[in-house]
């Protein structure tokens, strides 16, 4: 006899479409439907999403991570991938690992159907977040009381 756990998201679960809408704060045009994985799960040093992204529409912007490492399997529909300056297209079972302190990446999707993919990676305690394209940087950190985020512009931090 199965018993009943936080630790198990069943399939028919996880196969109800995400109904989180999420926009990203620097551009309100990179947005996409989110499950959280692993807050469900009791996850705290690993994140994992289930996220759906409607055609013509970008996972986020354009980013890189310094402490954190970052992966997207894609479950199914098609995307064009942009890690550093190369433009790749991906789909179904295709895998992308960015490493922290790696090349700058973001996703569209550029077929005619929803983009499903699975994106993780860890937790730290603390991370800062280079969007090189707007020249913004945003400082994250876990507190007590939440985790805090604040955006701010590079050229402001080179005069420190």
């Amino acid at each position: 006899m199965a018993l009943t756990t936080k630790h198990v998201i069943r399939k028919a679960d996880l196969e109800k479409p995400p109904v989180d809408q999420a926009a990203h704060p620097l551009d309100p045009k990179a947005r996409r439907k989110t499950r959280s994985l692993g807050d469900a799960t009791g996850l705290t040093l690993l994140g994992i999403h289930l996220n759906v992204i409607a055609p013509g529409d970008m996972s986020t912007v354009h980013h890189a991570h310094e402490f954190a490492d970052e992966f997207m399997y894609i479950l199914s529909g098609t995307a064009t991938a942009w890690i550093g300056d190369d433009e790749h297209t991906v789909g179904a079972g295709d895998f992308l690992g960015l490493p922290a302190k790696g090349p700058a990446h973001s996703m569209k999707n550029t077929g005619p159907a929803d983009l499903v993919y699975l994106v993780g990676g860890g937790r730290p305690q603390f991370d800062v977040c280079n969007y090189p394209k707007l020249g913004k940087r945003l400082y994250l950190v876990e507190r007590a009381d939440g985790r805090h985020r604040e955006f701010v512009d590079v050229e402001d931090v080179k005069r420190l």
